[in-house]
């Protein structure tokens, strides 16, 4: 686990659409980033707020800080793709976000993604030969697009970590700040 300044003047990239994302995969992670003295930026394909659900009941909506024409994946150290379904998938059928998650795979900065999010990976091309976790409805996309699918609470390989649903959230979370705290 990361001790309380271990992110120090990095800034961590949450990239959203404007609805649907999973609220708790959201403010947990975010927090953990903020606790370990990173700067999180909320990121979206659009200006304003987005929607966060809590399942599929609206939940709190949170102010864009860039939008993706706005942002730059070289000023950021990492990357986090929350979930909740309708979220990746309108991320995975925007160009420019599509674009954004492939810039944070050839630079080989960290990402992290929960849930839904690795349909965004899948559509950027990344997974193939990587050993990752999601959702389980989303093991066959994962497994066509190439990944080595598996049904745990957490997987590291390399630069990415995931994880399947919110009860993963405590070892996402200590995973994510270890892996972004660890990269230059």
């Amino acid at each position: 686990m990361t001790d309380d300044s271990s992110l120090t003047g990095r800034r961590i990239a949450f990239l959203m659409a404007g609805e649907g994302v999973e609220q708790v995969e959201l403010t947990e992670p975010w927090d953990a980033v903020r606790n370990a003295g990173g700067e999180p930026v909320l990121v979206s394909p659009e200006a304003g707020k987005i929607q966060a659900f809590d399942h599929l009941d609206k939940a709190d909506t949170f102010e864009v800080d860039q939008t993706l024409a706005e942002a730059d994946p070289e000023l950021f150290a990492g990357l986090v793709l929350p979930g909740g379904v309708a979220n990746p998938d309108a991320l995975r059928m925007d160009e420019d976000a599509v674009e954004f998650v492939k810039a944070f795979f050839e630079a080989d900065k960290p990402v992290a993604a929960i849930c839904h999010a690795p349909w965004v990976l899948a559509e950027a091309g990344v997974v193939k030969g990587r050993r990752l976790t999601s959702w389980p409805s989303l093991q066959t996309d994962l497994r066509n697009a190439g990944a080595d699918w598996v049904d745990e609470e957490v997987v590291v390989d390399g630069n990415l970590v995931t994880s399947r649903k919110p009860d993963d959230l405590p070892a996402f979370v200590a995973e994510l700040t270890d892996l972004f705290a660890e990269t230059d």
